[in-house]
């Protein structure tokens, strides 16, 4: 690993547009390498200091994954279990038929939701969100608005198909269902907490007097990089917990998580988040041919597949990537990523801030992929 070309390609990211970066690396437990720079406010006067949060966006699933797969080493649910179980609103439910609707014959399972196969949509504006919105306003639950996503048809027959969606918004209900707590309680109890991880939590609708909370930026139709509101669309309401998009943290607290699962699931203070096993489920491709071709075709991910809520890579020759095959992790709406590999014990997490940013997912994360996990 060349730390000094590392800091190169991190530093010239700035001439591209990109107000600040921050990058984290751990090898077993072992701190290797910390870079920032830029700026994280509006006019972009303010030097990064690496104590900022961010809105993390989709990086949210991938602790979302890892308490979901705790509940599972628990024996307290089953990948095979029928979402029906757990969350009776999933018990009718529709799919598409070309034009028509029909009810669902096969059962929407767990699997199914872990994976992005569940035929959910990611619809914001769906009716039965609107309509929960109406009657309970911000007070809306987690659970109230996710029973409400299965009011509408599913665009296809559970695991047919890959359609990135609101999935993982419904197993932060499954897991209030089978934990008793809130979302956020049982994440705060068996991994914030255990973890040390002191500056994360859920982001609100908006979050313009979040201490800390660097700028968000995005890149308009006319690829210029430029201040936007501090908003989150996917917090549906002020008491709702997405377990696809709702956290804010710091890039040290996402170095930590990482570090854990890319040591088995255990932290550098002893702290065991999941066995060794479920890491590997983690990051066991569940995609057939037809879905894995649509993830490289709808997203970009080319050479992967998909576990419980990550990529995995799997092919790796056939991308020209000199990283090993099983290198696994995600990325979210602001262009954060991280990526762990459990053979090597090695981690890295890197964080901007900036919407809209189609070259991070074209160009940044393969770049940092090659730099940090190639040969």
């Amino acid at each position: 690993m060349d730390f000094e070309k590392i800091t190169e390609y991190l530093d010239s990211l700035e001439g591209k547009g990109i107000p600040s970066v921050d990058c984290i690396i751990y090898r077993d437990h072992e701190l290797l390498y910390r870079h920032m720079n830029g700026t994280t406010d509006a006019k972009r006067e303010r030097k990064i200091d690496g104590s900022e949060v961010y809105l993390m966006f989709s990086m949210t699933k991938v602790q979302t994954m890892t308490a979901v797969l705790r509940l599972v080493e628990q024996g307290q649910l089953s990948l095979e279990d029928e979402v029906g179980k757990y969350l009776p609103a999933y018990q009718k439910l529709t799919v598409k038929n070309g034009d028509a609707v029909e009810p669902l014959t096969k059962p929407l399972k767990i699997k199914h939701l872990l994976s992005m196969q569940s035929g959910l949509d990611y619809d914001l504006q769906r009716p039965g969100i609107l309509r929960v919105l109406k009657e309970k306003g911000q007070a809306a639950t987690t659970l109230e608005l996710v029973n409400s996503f299965a009011e509408s048809p599913l665009d296809f027959v559970p695991g047919e198909h890959f359609q990135y969606s609101l999935s993982h918004d419904v197993v932060a209900a499954v897991i209030e269902a089978v934990s008793g707590m809130t979302f956020g309680e049982y994440l705060r109890k068996n991994l914030w907490e255990p973890l040390g991880l002191k500056n994360t939590f859920f982001a609100k609708p908006m979050n313009d007097d979040v201490p800390g909370l660097a700028q968000q930026f995005i890149q308009n139709e006319k690829g210029e990089i430029v201040p936007m509101e501090q908003s989150c669309c996917y917090q549906l309401s002020e008491n709702y917990e997405s377990g696809g998009a709702g956290l804010i943290s710091c890039t040290e607290d996402y170095a930590i998580f990482a570090d854990a699962l890319a040591c088995g699931g255990i932290s550098n203070t002893g702290v065991r988040i999941l066995q060794p096993e479920t890491v590997e489920l983690m990051k066991t491709n569940l995609l057939g041919d037809t879905s894995r071709e649509e993830i490289a075709r709808n997203m970009g991910r080319q050479g992967y597949g998909y576990g419980c809520g990550v990529q995995v890579l799997m092919e790796p020759e056939k991308i020209g990537s000199t990283a090993p095959a099983g290198v696994f992790g995600w990325d979210g709406a602001a262009a954060s990523w991280i990526s762990m590999d459990t053979k090597a014990k090695v981690s890295a997490v890197y964080t901007q801030h900036v919407r809209n940013c189609g070259f991070a997912y074209g160009e940044i994360h393969l770049k940092l992929r090659e730099l940090i996990f190639g040969k």
